[in-house]
């Protein structure tokens, strides 16, 4: 595997133009600002009495202006937050040991925080409203901002029967500073703090947690992949105490809220904030379930060509074949640019604007967090990519991923931030369309046999990851919900837990005595307290996007403008009404079995070409 020398130079994101820095006056204004806006809507909502236990106008009238003076100050402080927020991430995520940008983080939570308590006040107000027997198409009618805002109104409304008191939604709020939010955040710092002596060409050196990963994924020579192994494994058990007790106080938090809120399950929020119901989620688990032979059989062909009878973890992202194709960060720009472009001019020249721009942040290095997001930046317009590029494909594919979150980002400027709010099912479709872009654009390229098994075991890795690691993810944080339940669960029982689900869904594609028994601890997406199970919707969007990809080989140019409004309108539909527009029943395990059908048949290419 080629050193970061090797690479090029790997850019760094460029912040300046959001604020000149963290010490500067627009940034400490900004923030003075946002205090304000915020302060203005209190003063607003308890002078029309907006509350649970508030007044209804007299007129439908009236009460459309109310809402609508509410609805334009949220998405004004909406979106100031989260441009002071990304701005402030954008520091914290590249340097974990930036204290001044820790510090001037907490000051923003303390003062976002009144937001949620605006919200449960707003939301708790509009379900009395409607409860009192105002209707609410013709509320949405009597007033333009009201009606563009008609979905988020809706949603309002349907979710204002899981609150708690106002009083007990505005202690929860203040208490996740010092609870779940605070758990969160200790995860993140140990996780991206940790460093390992490792030994390369004779020489030790101390490399991040993040590097040490890529080299357990991706270098070429086995026992370098293991010994990479082994030192990771070695790393979270000496941290697996405190990652422990971060788990469990996330997931104890999002009971003890799940039950006060009257929800049946852990997964009820979850379902609603996906914008999907269970019929539709266990339609596509049960595809995904009976898939699992098939990726076994992809397992035992890539150990054979490897030599073994099994796959270590150190094997499922080994590179096979004799012709991987390596790239600088100068040929992956190139080549996703030019790939983008034979799908779209403009996906191009926008992708081309964010590698100008220098949007993207490459370099793995200490103190930098693992792994790969985009996060948007509302009063610029404009959205920063973090990755961890080391020259693979697979890393390659990455960048065209979270180029796909820009490229959706894109598409929905313009809107209010309460228009843009995407759920987690959907948000993954431009990302996930892209890498498939990107292996199609790489098959199709292919000069040889060998370059062709190459490329399909990129595209397999990422299946796999995506269908059968989510799935055992998926096993693994339902467990932990109901253990957790009743007891605060240990270190070894998480290790427990996590290989019991790697065995059930990996099975015998797998060599039992190394599979990942810390997958949990370094996985942020289990640490979040307001988003859970944020891990089906990865699979949801590889099937949705695979789905949509066949769409567009079959329509060709005239699918792209639908494309493009799907992504638009992403944050004002549910899943289900956005996928009928292209005929899609997402309820119907057919649709998902055809996109599953795809995956498939590249397993038998690879096992032909192997």
């Amino acid at each position: 595997m080629p050193s970061g020398k090797d690479l090029g130079i790997m850019p760094h994101w460029e912040l300046s133009n959001i604020y000149p820095s963290l010490e500067s006056s627009e940034l400490d204004g900004a923030v003075k600002d946002l205090s304000t806006r915020i302060k203005k809507l209190d003063r607003f909502l308890d002078k029309e009495k907006i509350s649970r236990d508030g007044e209804i106008p007299s007129s439908i009238e009236q009460t459309a202006m109310l809402v609508s003076e509410v609805l334009q100050m949220t998405n004004d402080i909406l979106a100031l937050a989260g441009t002071i927020g990304a701005f402030l991430y954008g520091y914290i995520s590249t340097d974990s040991f930036n204290t001044l940008a820790k510090r001037k983080e907490s000051e923003l939570e303390r003062i976002t925080v009144q937001i949620h308590k605006q919200e449960v006040l707003f939301k708790g107000w509009l379900g009395e409203v409607v409860k009192q027997g105002v209707d609410l198409g013709g509320l949405i009618a009597a007033n333009p901002v009201v009606q563009d805002h008609a979905f988020f109104l809706q949603e309002t409304v349907e979710q204002s029967k899981y609150l708690m008191s106002d009083e007990e939604e505005a202690l929860a709020s203040e208490l996740s500073l010092s609870g779940g939010s605070a758990w969160q955040k200790l995860q993140g710092t140990v996780t991206s703090q940790i460093s390992v002596p490792f030994e390369r060409e004779g020489v030790i050196e101390e490399i991040p947690i993040a590097e040490l990963q890529n080299i357990r994924s991706y270098d070429p020579d086995e026992q370098t992949r293991r010994r990479a192994f082994e030192a990771e494994i070695k790393a979270w058990q000496s941290m697996r105490e405190p990652l422990a007790a971060c788990m469990n106080g996330v997931k104890g938090t999002v009971i003890t809220l799940n039950q006060r809120r009257g929800r049946e399950d852990a997964l009820h929020e979850v379902l609603d904030q996906g914008r999907i119901d269970r019929e539709t989620l266990q339609a596509m688990l049960g595809v995904m379930k009976e898939s699992f032979p098939t990726f076994r059989r992809y397992f035992k062909a890539k150990a054979k060509r490897l030599g073994k009878e099994a796959l270590a973890w150190w094997d499922l992202e080994a590179p096979v074949g004799g012709s991987e194709r390596r790239f600088t960060f100068e040929d992956a720009t190139i080549f996703i640019v030019d790939n983008f472009g034979s799908f779209s001019p403009r996906m191009a020249e926008f992708t081309q604007k964010a590698f100008d721009q220098h949007w993207i942040d490459a370099e793995p290095r200490k103190g930098k967090r693992g792994g790969a997001f985009c996060m948007d930046i509302p009063l610029v317009e404009e959205s920063r990519i973090l990755a961890n590029y080391d020259g693979s494909l697979d890393q390659l594919s990455t960048l065209a991923h979270e180029l796909g979150h820009a490229f959706h980002n894109e598409c929905q400027w313009g809107l209010a931030e309460l228009q843009r709010i995407t759920p987690m099912t959907l948000a993954e479709t431009a990302s996930i369309f892209n890498e498939t872009l990107i292996s199609e654009s790489a098959l199709a390229q292919a000069q040889s046999s060998e370059e062709e098994f190459s490329i399909l075991e990129t595209s397999l890795v990422g299946a796999a990851g995506v269908i059968v690691d989510i799935y055992s993810r998926y096993l693994f944080e339902s467990e932990v919900f109901e253990r957790r339940a009743d007891a605060e669960l240990s270190a070894d029982d998480f290790c427990e837990i996590m290989l019991r689900c790697q065995a059930e869904t990996y099975g015998d594609g797998l060599d039992e005595r190394y599979r990942h028994p810390y997958m949990w601890a370094w996985k942020p997406h289990y640490y979040s307290p307001s988003l859970s199970f944020y891990n089906f919707p990865y699979a949801f969007g590889q099937l949705f996007g695979l789905g949509l990809f066949a769409l567009y080989q079959e329509r060709g140019e005239d699918f792209i403008p639908d494309y493009e409004s799907l992504l638009r309108n992403t944050g004002v539909g549910n899943a289900a009404d956005l996928a009928a527009r292209f005929d899609i029943d997402l309820r119907s395990p057919a649709f998902w079995k055809s996109s599953m059908d795809v995956i498939e048949g590249r397993v038998d290419r690879y096992i032909e070409l192997g």
